[in-house]
Formats: C-alpha cells, sequence, structure tokens
C-alpha cells in the first residue's frame, strides 16, 4: 500500500537516496528536509502516514530529530515514527519505545538501509502500527539483562532479538534455516523461561519481550 511520507535527515546524499528509494517502492515523500523546525512544519502542513526522521539534526546537532518525533507523537498520537541513527543510543531508543504506547514505531542504524528488502519490510510494519528494533539496540538491552535471560540457549537467544525486530515464525524459520514447527517450538521455550505470556498478537509480543528487556534486573 503506497505511503505518504516526511523525510528528514540532514545528510543530503542519504536523504535523496532515502527518496529515490521509497519511490522504486512506490511510496510518495510528502516533504524531504533538513532540520528539525522544518520537519515540525511538515508533519503539521500535512499529515503523513510516516515520518521517517535521523536522530541528530539542526538546529541544535544534538537529539533534536528525535526530541521533535516524540513531541508529534504526543500532538498527533498515532503518528507512525521510524528514527534511524548512526550509532547505538539505548537511551534514544527506550525514550522512543516509550512513547504512545510502542505502536507504530521503529529504532534502526541507518546502516541497515543498505539491506534494501528488510529497510522497506521495516518501513512498511512501522506504517501499520508494528514495532521494530535494530538487532544492535537489542543486544545492548540482552546485556543489561545477564539473568534470567542467561536460562536461554544460544539458538533461543537468536530467536529472542528476531521476536524483538518484530519477525513473523515464517520469516525467522528462512533466516535461521529450520522449520517454523521448530521456531514455534523455540518462541514457546522463550516464553516459558521468561515468564512472559504467550500471545499470538505478533506486536503485543515484540512489546512483552521489550518490556522485559528494558526492566532492571532482578
Amino acid at each position: 500500500m503506497p505511503l505518504r511520507v516526511t523525510l528528514a535527515e540532514d545528510a543530503v546524499l542519504l536523504r535523496e537516496g532515502l527518496i529515490g528509494l521509497l519511490d522504486r517502492f512506490g511510496h510518495r515523500t510528502l516533504a524531504a528536509v533538513g532540520d528539525a523546525r522544518a520537519l515540525r512544519r511538515a508533519v503539521e502542513a500535512e499529515r503523513p502516514d510516516l515520518l521517517l526522521t535521523d536522530v541528530r539534526m539542526p538546529p541544535g546537532e544534538g537529539d533534536d530529530g528525535l526530541r521533535e518525533a516524540l513531541a508529534l507523537r504526543e500532538r498527533y498520537p498515532g503518528l507512525p515514527v521510524l528514527v534511524l541513527s548512526q550509532y547505538v543510543e539505548r537511551s534514544y531508543a527506550v525514550r522512543l519505545l516509550d512513547s504512545g504506547g510502542g505502536v507504530g514505531v521503529g529504532y534502526l542504524l541507518k546502516e541497515r538501509v543498505g539491506a534494501v528488502e528488510d529497510f522497506m519490510a521495516a518501513v512498511d510494519r512501522v506504517a501499520a502500527g508494528g514495532t521494530v528494533v535494530d538487532p544492535e539496540v537489542v543486544q545492548q538491552l540482552v546485556r543489561l539483562r545477564p539473568d534470567p535471560l542467561e536460562r536461554l540457549s544460544p539458538r533461543e537467544r537468536e530467536v529472542l532479538a528476531l521476536m524483538a525486530e518484530g519477525r513473523s515464525n515464517a520469516n525467522m524459520a528462512a533466516r535461521l534455516f529450520v522449520s517454523e514447527a521448530a521456531v514455534h517450538k523455540h518462541v514457546g521455550n522463550i516464553f516459558d523461561k521468561l515468564d512472559l505470556p504467550v500471545d499470538t498478537d505478533g506486536h503485543r509480543r515484540v512489546l512483552a519481550v521489550l518490556a522485559f528487556l528494558r526492566a532492571p534486573g532482578s
């Protein structure tokens, strides 16, 4: 389904590349801006189906893009936002995922744009109200919870990371070169070992995993 996208990225080459990529997949870029103030005006002028924004940008060269995205999500509940970052910034990811109940939100490293199919799948997933988290961020969160995550086998840790990215059982099976039945078993084991509620809703499953990973260690 074609999306109406507002794009905020101060690096001109990446901005133009993202415009071309969105167009290639049938989406329309309503506005492409390079600073947080222009980002706010663009979203207010034409409520997009998705806001795709960098974290750091003018005028302050700090986390202006993220702060503006959070403010817009508060002003326009349900506004889907996919944030791109140059580095893993755990605090940024947590702030973003805590906004709007974690619905319609994503945090990816810019390097993921090169994996075109995966990146565009993330765009569609966030616009549809899903949650997407970069695997590097997941790994940082996992490292903060050594116990009881140490109960998980290496394969279950792999599945947990893919779950947090919002991937379906079929997609996880393809990536891990195992059957869907095997993935289903791993997922069940993970929920049992982490005392998480079993839920077939993919979005709530992601939120449950993220809530656990963000919680203070016991």
